[in-house]
C-alpha cells in the first residue's frame, strides 16, 4: 500500500508538472513557438525535474535511514535492559514488535512491554508515513512553483534538461564504477583473511582440495590446492567454446547470408530461444540424456566415459552460450556496410572469399565481444556443472571423468551456517577474487587481440 501511494504521488507530480510547463509556454509563445529558445516539451521536462527531484530526496533519505529511525524508536519503548542482550537476541525482540504491530502471529504470547512497544510503533510508522508523503509532496510543489516562475521566452530549457541528462548518465556510470569497486574491495578484504589462515603459495599451486569443517575450531583446517578446480573450471570451458563457437559462428554467418528471409526468422527465433532456458533445466537435461548417451557412446566403442563428467558438462554449456555468440555475430555482421560486401563481390571474390576476408575482419570487434561473453558465462555457470560434472575436485586431464570447478565450490563452501571467521568460509571469498582476476585478463587479452587485428585491417 506504501509502494501504491508514493507511485501515485510521483506519477501526479510528473503529470501535473509536465503539464503546466508545457502548457505555460505555449501561452508564451503567442501562437508560434518559434518565439521560445527551447520547445515546449523542453520547458515541461524541466518543470518535471524541479518537481520530481526533490520528492525523489526525500523518499531516498527516508529510505535509507528508515531502518536505523524504527530500531532506535522500537529499543526506546522497551525496558531498558533490552539494551544489555547480545545484537542477535535485540534483532528478535524488534522482529517480533514489528510482526505484532503489523498484524502476524508470533510464537508464544506477547509481554505487555511488547504489546505497548507494537502499538507505539503503528503510530510511528502512520506518522512517519504521512510526514515523509507531505513532505515529498510539498517539496515537489515548491520545485513546480519555482519552476513555473522560470519559464520565459528566453529560458533555455533545452540546455538545462540535457545537462540534467548529463549529470544523470554520468551518476549511472559513477555507480556502476563504484559498485565495481565496492565488489572487488569487499573480495579482497575477505580474501586476505583467508591468506591469514592459509599460504597463499599453498592455495595458488597446490594439487589437493580437501577443506575441512571444524566446528570447535579445533584440528587442521584442511588442504585448499586451486589447481584442481581452476583445471576442471578451465577444462569445461574449454569444451563449452569447442561446441559453442564454431556451431554458432557458422549459423550465424547462414542466418546473415546464406539463409533466405523467411529462414531466416523462423531459425534465429529459434536458437535465441535456447539463452531462455533456465540452467536447471539444463543441468537435468544433462543429468538424465546427455550423460547416460555419452556413457553408452563410451560402451560402444569400448571407452569408460562417466555419465557425470566434464565433458558432459561442457557439451550441454555449449548448447546453452550458442545463442550468445550466433545472435550477438549475426547482428554484428549484419551492420557491416553493404558497400564493402558488394565492392568485393564486384573485384571478382566468391561469397566465401568475402566473408572471410572483407566481413568477418570488419565484424571481429564484435565478435570477439561475443565469445568473451560467452566465455564468461561459461566460467561462471554453476547449476549445469553441480549436477554434470560430478562435483570431484581432484586434478584429471581426462574429460571423461568427474570434475569440479571454482563456482561449485564457492557454493559448497557458503551452504549451511557461515559465520565467515574461519578458512573454511573465507575461502569463498579468495575463489571469488580468482574468478574475478580471469575474467578481468580475458577482457584485457580480447582487446589486445582485436587491437591488433584492426592495425592490420586498417
Amino acid at each position: 500500500m506504501n509502494a501504491l501511494v508514493i507511485a501515485a504521488l510521483l506519477l501526479v507530480l510528473l503529470t501535473l508538472s509536465y503539464q503546466i510547463g508545457w502548457s505555460r509556454s505555449r501561452r508564451l509563445a503567442s501562437g508560434g513557438a518559434e518565439r521560445l529558445h527551447s520547445r515546449p516539451i523542453y520547458h515541461g521536462v524541466l518543470a518535471a525535474l524541479f518537481a520530481l527531484l526533490p520528492a525523489i530526496i526525500v523518499l531516498g533519505l527516508w529510505a535509507l535511514f528508515s531502518e536505523t529511525v524504527t530500531r532506535s524508536f522500537i529499543l526506546a519503548q522497551l525496558p531498558p535492559e533490552t539494551a544489555q542482550l547480545t545484537q542477535v537476541q535485540v534483532q528478535a525482540v524488534i522482529n517480533r514488535v514489528q510482526a505484532i504491530a503489523n498484524g502476524f502471529g508470533v510464537v508464544g504470547e506477547p509481554a505487555p512491554e511488547e504489546l505497548a512497544a507494537a502499538q507505539a510503533f503503528e503510530t510511528f510508522q502512520l506518522v512517519s508515513f504521512l510526514a515523509v508523503i507531505g513532505a515529498a509532496a510539498a517539496l515537489g510543489a515548491g520545485g513546480l512553483f519555482f519552476a513555473q516562475r522560470r519559464i520565459g521566452l528566453r529560458l533555455r530549457a533545452r540546455t538545462e534538461v540535457e545537462i540534467a541528462v548529463r549529470i544523470g548518465l554520468i551518476a549511472c556510470s559513477t555507480v556502476a564504477v563504484l559498485t565495481t569497486i565496492g565488489i572487488v574491495l569487499s573480495l579482497l578484504a575477505d580474501a586476505l583473511r583467508f591468506f591469514s589462515f592459509i599460504n597463499p603459495l599453498d592455495f595458488f599451486f597446490g594439487t589437493t582440495w580437501n577443506p575441512r569443517f571444524q566446528s570447535s575450531g579445533t584440528g587442521s583446517a584442511g588442504e585448499y590446492g586451486l589447481l584442481p578446480l581452476l583445471w576442471g573450471t578451465v577444462m569445461i570451458s574449454l569444451i563449452a567454446m569447442l561446441v559453442a563457437v564454431p556451431i554458432g559462428l557458422m549459423s550465424a554467418i547462414y542466418l546473415s547470408q546464406y539463409a533466405p528471409p523467411n529462414v531466416r526468422n523462423v531459425v534465429k527465433p529459434i536458437i535465441e530461444v535456447l539463452a531462455g532456458i533456465p540452467t536447471i533445466v539444463y543441468g537435468f537435461f544433462a543429468l538424465v540424456t546427455v550423460g547416460p548417451f555419452f556413457a553408452g557412446l563410451g560402451n560402444m566403442i569400448g571407452v569408460d566415459i562417466r555419465a557425470t563428467s566434464a565433458l558432459t558438462a561442457g557439451v550441454v554449456m555449449g548448447i546453452m552460450i550458442i545463442p550468445f555468440i550466433s545472435s550477438l555475430s549475426d547482428d554484428i555482421i549484419a551492420q557491416v556496410p553493404r558497400t564493402m560486401r558488394d565492392g568485393s563481390l564486384g573485384l571478382g571474390a566468391t561469397q566465401s572469399e568475402t566473408i572471410r576476408k572483407v566481413l568477418l575482419p570488419a565484424a571481429l570487434p564484435g565478435v570477439v565481444g561475443a565469445i568473451l561473453l560467452a566465455v564468461s558465462r561459461a566460467i561462471g555457470e554453476t547449476m549445469i556443472v553441480v549436477l554434470a560434472a560430478g562435483n570431484s575436485p581432484v586434478l584429471r586431464f581426462n574429460p571423461a571423468e568427474p570434475t569440479s570447478t571454482v563456482t561449485v565450490s564457492i557454493v559448497n563452501q557458503l551452504t549451511g551456517d557461515a559465520d565467515f571467521t574461519s578458512p573454511q568460509s573465507l575461502v569463498a571469498f579468495a575463489l571469488g577474487l580468482t574468478l574475478f582476476v580471469m575474467t578481468l585478463l580475458l577482457n584485457v587479452l580480447a582487446l589486445y587481440i582485436v587491437r591488433k587485428f584492426r592495425e592490420q585491417y586498417e
